[in-house]
């Protein structure tokens, strides 16, 4: 499951138990209403709560990365899982935007406003 909230040049979005493209779909179509409407935004992906993925959405995520590669300002992935922050610092070689791991929403949240505001 997933849950996306999108404030003026930021994107918040939650998972919640395991993750599926059907998830990532609803998430790609959020995102590109963004880049639509309020252009690049900045982006905190909270995977906390997140206890599995399926394959294809890991496929949907490389995809989706190199299309979207200049696409946002910045990208906080909030997690504890250390696969998690490796496959974050994978990411890094599919986008331009500057990406940062935390394992506190908060200190996510301040870092990201620093751009939004």
């Amino acid at each position: 499951m997933i849950s996306i909230q999108m404030q003026q040049n930021l994107v918040i979005a939650t998972v919640l138990g395991e993750f599926t493209v059907a998830d990532f779909k609803e998430f790609e179509k959020d995102i590109l209403q963004q880049l639509h409407n309020e252009g690049k935004p900045s982006l905190m992906l909270d995977l906390r709560g997140m206890l599995d993925y399926t394959i294809d959405v890991a496929w949907e995520e490389i995809k989706f990365s190199r299309a979207h590669s200049h696409d946002f300002k910045k990208i906080a992935v909030v997690t504890e899982s250390q696969w998690l922050v490796w496959s974050a610092w994978i990411s890094r070689s599919f986008v331009d935007a500057e990406i940062i791991v935390f394992d506190d929403d908060n200190e996510a949240l301040n870092w990201l406003n620093e751009t939004v505001n």
